[in-house]
C-alpha cells in the first residue's frame, strides 16, 4: 500500500481536516490545525508531502521521525501541528486496514468509559450559573471556564475580587455537587498568579490551567509550593522534548497535550507515558473538531493516567460549526452521565461526511482570536 494524495479542507468554525488517500482505496482523516493559523499549517502539510507520497502508510514511526528530523529545523506550533494531523490520518488508515479501533493497536482498553467535561461561559465569562444548570440536565457535572478577563502584570484588588466573586457564586449555587477547573489562559503573569491562587483556594477548584504562560514554566514548581490547587498546563507545548523539562522541574499535577498540536497520537502516547512516570495525570486539550477528539479518546483509553477529556460541544468558539456537523456516526459520540464509551469502529472511528466538509470548505472563514488591550493601550494576553 502506498500514499498517493493529501488533501486539506479548512472548515468552520476554525478547524482544518486532512484526507490521506492510498492506492488501495483506504482513506485516513486527520485534523492538523493551529487555531488562527490554519493556512500556515496547511502550507506546512503541503511541504511535508514529498516525505509521504509513495510511502507505505503502515510505517507510522518511520514517517513520523522523517517528518520531524529530515528538515533539520523542527518543533514549534506549526510544524508539530502539521505532523499531528498527518499522524492521526496514518493511524486511521492502519486501524481500517487491520479492522481494529486505534486503541486496540495501542495495547487495548485500560478503562471502560472516559470522564468528559464541558466548557461554560465565554472569553469574558457571564451567565455561567444558568449555563451549568443547562448542562447538568444533560448529565455533565464537571466543567471548565475562563478564570479571569485580561489582567495586568500588576493589577488591582478590584480585578482580583471580580474573578474570585464569580467562583464564589458558583460554589454557593452548586456546593460540591459539581467540579470545575479554571483556565487562566496565559492571561495571568507570575506576580498576579500568586495572589489569585491564594484567594481562590477556599473554593477548591478542580485545577487551574495555564497559571502562567508555558514560556514561564519555571514558575510552575514555585506556584505549586504555595497552593493546594492542582496546576495544569501543556496545550502550548509541542513535543516530549519540551515536556521533559517540565516533568523534571515538577509543579504540574495535570498535563494537557493537544493531539492536534503535539505531534499526534504517536507523540502524545509517549508524553502520557512520561507523565505517568512522574505521577502526573493526563487530560488532553481539545477545543477542536471530531477527528481531534477521537484521537484524544484513543490515547485516553490506552493511558492509565488519563483522568479528564475536554470536548467542544457548545463551546463559545463554535460559531458557524459544531463538533458533530461533519460526522455521520453521531451516535458513537454520545455522552451519558458525563462519560463517553470507547469508539469501536476501525481506525479513529469517525465516519466523516465528506460532502459536507467539501461544501463547508468553499467559504471557510479565517478565524482569528480577538486582540485585547489594557487600559493603558498595551496589548493584553487573550
Amino acid at each position: 500500500m502506498k500514499i498517493i494524495k493529501l488533501t486539506t479542507y479548512r472548515v468552520p468554525p476554525r478547524w482544518m481536516l486532512l484526507k490521506i488517500e492510498t492506492d488501495e482505496g483506504v482513506v485516513g482523516w486527520g485534523e492538523p490545525v493551529i487555531e488562527g493559523r490554519a493556512r500556515t499549517v496547511e502550507t506546512a502539510v503541503q511541504e511535508m508531502e514529498p516525505y509521504l507520497i509513495g510511502q507505505d502508510p503502515a510505517r507510522i514511526n518511520d514517517l513520523w521521525q522523517t517528518m520531524y528530523r529530515a528538515g533539520f529545523y523542527r518543533g514549534g506550533a506549526i510544524l508539530m501541528s502539521a505532523i499531528a494531523g498527518i499522524d492521526q490520518a496514518l493511524w486511521d488508515i492502519k486501524g481500517k486496514v487491520m479492522g481494529q479501533p486505534v486503541h486496540q493497536l495501542l495495547g487495548g482498553l485500560v478503562r471502560d468509559r472516559m470522564k468528559m467535561y464541558s466548557w461554560v461561559g465565554g472569553d469574558r465569562p457571564s451567565d455561567i450559573i444558568e449555563h451549568i444548570r443547562t448542562l447538568r440536565a444533560g448529565g455533565f457535572n464537571t466543567f471548565k471556564m475562563n478564570g479571569t478577563e485580561e489582567l495586568g502584570m500588576l493589577d488591582t484588588a478590584a480585578a482580583v475580587d471580580k474573578a474570585v466573586e464569580r467562583v464564589a457564586e458558583i460554589r454557593a449555587a452548586f456546593g460540591n455537587s459539581i467540579e470545575f477547573g479554571l483556565d487562566f489562559h496565559g492571561r495571568v503573569a507570575a506576580p498576579m498568579a500568586k495572589t489569585l491562587l491564594r484567594e481562590l483556594e477556599p473554593y477548591r477548584p478542580l485545577f487551574v490551567e495555564e497559571p502562567v504562560l508555558a514560556e514561564q514554566a519555571e514558575y510552575y514548581p514555585r506556584l505549586a509550593e504555595m497552593t493546594s490547587i492542582p496546576l495544569a498546563a501543556g496545550e502550548r507545548m509541542y513535543s516530549r522534548f519540551e515536556f521533559k523539562h517540565v516533568f523534571q522541574a515538577g509543579g504540574l499535577s495535570i498535563v494537557q497535550p493537544d493531539l492536534s498540536h503535539a505531534g499526534g497520537i504517536t507523540e502524545c502516547m509517549k508524553i502520557a507515558a512520561m507523565a505517568e512516570a512522574y505521577d502526573v495525570a493526563l487530560a488532553p486539550h481539545c477545543p477542536l473538531g471530531p477527528v481531534a477528539l477521537a484521537s484524544c479518546l484513543h490515547v485516553d483509553f490506552a493511558s492509565y493516567n488519563a483522568v479528564l477529556q475536554e470536548q467542544s460541544m457548545g463551546i463559545h468558539y463554535n460559531r458557524g460549526g459544531e463538533l458533530l456537523d461533519y460526522v455521520i456516526n453521531k451516535e458513537d459520540f454520545r455522552i451519558t452521565d458525563g462519560y463517553m464509551q470507547p469508539l469501536t469502529k476501525p481506525g479513529l472511528g469517525v465516519v466523516v461526511d465528506e460532502e459536507k466538509v467539501i461544501e463547508a470548505s468553499r467559504n471557510a472563514p479565517d478565524w482569528r482570536n480577538p486582540i485585547w488591550r489594557h487600559a493603558d493601550g498595551s496589548v493584553a494576553e487573550w
